[in-house]
């Protein structure tokens, strides 16, 4: 065997090894995620990379946040969800800058569905939450679930996030109504999301939220 070849088992395989997608240097298990914010692609990146996209607003490129929150009383009437056109249960909102407008894509089998959305419907669900109305274009989104109980919650999270809803979906759905073990990883999704948010307290009567 030729030296060449006996490397092979002496050294890490490339091919095991996540690299950043900018500098091609090792990630680790943790790292970040850059945007491309004409694209929409997301891009893993080493710790340098990602700094170094944290601070030009102006950027092709947009590091992304480790925000997470959760606002379980979300305030979101039945009638603006309908209004929203929001055929399923999930959806996630985020500001586009290169369209200069917030736009609404749910998760589907086929993966990452746009929807048209009525942008003053949008504005009067931002007013009724402004606690959560600082979500940062790009990066982060509005990631809302329309609980079979009742009523709706809302997690300000990294879109990062809800491309990996939306690969859960297309993972697991069966069928037309999605499968026991769609819904399953559905749930347990959510779950972890609660686990790692920080709570946004209820808003007040006059529309901020709550901090006692």
């Amino acid at each position: 065997m030729t030296a060449t070849g006996l490397r092979r088992f002496r050294e890490p395989r490339q091919a095991d090894v996540a690299r950043c997608e900018m500098c091609a240097k090792p990630t680790g298990e943790e790292h970040g995620h850059v945007v491309n914010i004409e694209s929409r692609a997301l891009l893993c990146t080493c710790r340098a990379c990602h700094l170094l996209f944290t601070r030009d607003a102006g950027a092709r490129y947009r590091a992304m946040p480790d925000r997470y929150l959760h606002a379980p009383s979300f305030q979101l009437t039945e009638a603006d969800w309908d209004a929203l056109q929001i055929p399923v249960r999930m959806a996630f909102f985020f500001h586009n800058s290169t369209l200069g407008q917030t736009v609404a894509l749910y998760p589907s089998p086929a993966g990452a569905t746009e929807s048209l959305l009525p942008l003053t419907t949008w504005e009067r669900v931002l007013a009724a939450n402004p606690a959560l109305a600082d979500a940062q274009p790009d990066v982060e989104a509005l990631l809302v679930d329309r609980r079979p109980e009742g009523g709706f919650a809302c997690y300000l999270v990294p879109i990062a996030a809800c491309y990996g809803l939306v690969g859960l979906v297309r993972l697991h759905w069966k069928g037309f109504d999605g499968g026991g073990e769609a819904w399953q990883a559905i749930d347990g999704f959510f779950a972890e999301l609660r686990r790692r948010s920080h709570v946004v307290p209820p808003a007040s009567p006059g529309g901020e939220a709550d901090g006692r």
